[in-house]
């Protein structure tokens, strides 16, 4: 009896280490996609495309997850997690998402405003009062028709929203720049570096705007600025917000602004020979505890799999809610899926590039659709979603109860493969 009871308290212990060690991400459902109306034949379409993406070398490998009606239809993964080509890739790689932070940092933000914490036009000066008096550089032409240029007071203050929807009049430097000097004046006070977060607004403060506030999308560091109002606001770090408002409440335990080194060995890597490498990882270090050290980059900094985003993109196509956790109401989803530049964004290459081509607008964190056709992919009026600069989409189609997530590291080939990607998706739609 003794013995029976040892050899039961070992099954036990073998039964919790084993449960311990596989990840949540194995145990995730695939349900038949004819049942929502895809299909199979047509999915498994990705799977193949993906596979010769990989053996032509455009990326070491990827991993799709796409889901309709709430229930995940295909979840697979290819090649390998390493440029190497060493190990193979596993469905709970973790990947430096880029740009695909934004998002996921505005539903924070308008969950504090869904909380009375501040409201979308009050300027951001009330909370960084660094702002309060912006010049903005403004172009002129003289008789000969030569372009010079100088600085004038903005026209009225940058406001909360702007920091959403990218009307503030911040660029990433000589990415959105109109001209040499503040394409300059960007690389000389490195705001993208390793300062503190009282240093970067001090820095970017004091660089002219490139643009008169809510006149003109421009990409670049407005989301960084809303992070940061956001800790100010809080009294915390921005780690620690999302934590509480976002990764917490929707399970996303591998989405942080920092790897550790115990989930290190699942971290995706990219190709020694992409050219976008070097620049990026100086810059977008997951891997590297930022805490202490550098401020929390909200518009590229977070790093996670899969399986966390969807988690993410599912709870916003629920109208704000997921598992019974609520984050945000039904009419403040819809306001941020809702068109805010009103064709202030229309020449953007970005907006045209990261959302798929002419026709997208741009809500509170998402590129929004505005028209069925006119797109460079297929898509739904209303359809919403982003990109990061290392090669991971998703996009969220209200109408279509659609998700769709594909997370790779090709920097080089993104906006091919978000195109192919796309196509395959909706492709796959037949009911």
């Amino acid at each position: 009896m003794k013995n029976l009871k040892v050899l039961f308290c070992w099954v036990v212990l073998v039964c919790a280490v084993v449960a311990f060690a596989t990840p949540a991400i194995c145990q995730t459902k695939v349900t038949k996609p004819e049942s929502v109306g895809l299909s199979s034949e047509r999915i498994q379409r990705i799977g193949n495309v993906m596979k010769q993406e990989v053996a032509k070398g455009a990326f070491p490998g990827a991993v799709v997850l796409i889901a309709r009606d709430g229930k995940v239809v295909y979840f697979d993964s290819y090649g390998y997690l390493d440029g190497k080509k060493e190990k193979p890739m596993p469905k709970d790689a973790i990947f430096s998402i880029a740009s695909m932070s934004k998002p996921i940092v505005t539903a924070a933000a308008m969950m504090m405003v869904e909380q009375g914490k501040f409201n979308l036009n009050d300027p951001i000066f009330m909370y960084l009062p660094e702002f309060k008096d912006m010049k903005v550089e403004v172009q002129k032409k003289d008789a000969e028709g030569n372009i010079t240029y100088e600085t004038v007071p903005a026209a009225r203050p940058i406001m909360i929203q702007d920091l959403m929807r990218h009307t503030s009049g911040f660029t990433y430097g000589a990415f959105g720049a109109r001209s040499e000097n503040i394409a300059k004046a960007y690389e000389q006070a490195d705001v993208q570096g390793d300062i503190t977060a009282a240093e970067m607004i001090k820095r970017l403060s004091q660089i002219p705007l490139a643009f008169q506030p809510g006149t003109t999308f421009e990409y670049g560091m407005s989301v960084d600025v809303l992070g940061i109002l956001m800790e100010r606001v809080a009294g915390k770090g921005l780690d620690e917000i999302l934590q509480e408002m976002i990764l917490t409440p929707l399970k996303m335990k591998d989405t942080a602004f920092y790897v550790p080194p115990e989930k290190a060995t699942r971290l995706a890597g990219i190709y020694d020979s992409d050219p976008h490498k070097a620049p990026l990882l100086a810059r977008i270090r997951v891997w590297d505890n930022p805490a202490g050290k550098r401020y929390f980059a909200a518009g590229s900094g977070l790093a996670s799999t899969t399986e966390d985003y969807f988690h993410f993109a599912q709870m916003m196509l629920n109208g704000g809610t997921l598992n019974g956790s609520r984050l945000l109401s039904k009419k403040t989803v819809e306001f941020m899926l809702s068109d805010h530049l009103m064709g202030a964004g229309a020449n953007s290459m970005v907006l045209k590039v990261a959302a798929g081509g002419p026709g997208y607008g741009f809500g509170l964190g998402f590129a929004v659709r505005l028209h069925e056709g006119f797109a460079w992919t297929p898509g739904t009026k209303g359809d919403a979603g982003w990109t990061g600069i290392f090669g991971t989409i998703f996009t969220i189609d209200p109408k279509e109860k659609l998700v769709g997530i594909l997370m790779n590291l090709g920097p080089s080939q993104r906006i091919h493969t978000w195109c192919l990607f796309k196509d395959m998706l909706y492709g796959a739609v037949i009911q």
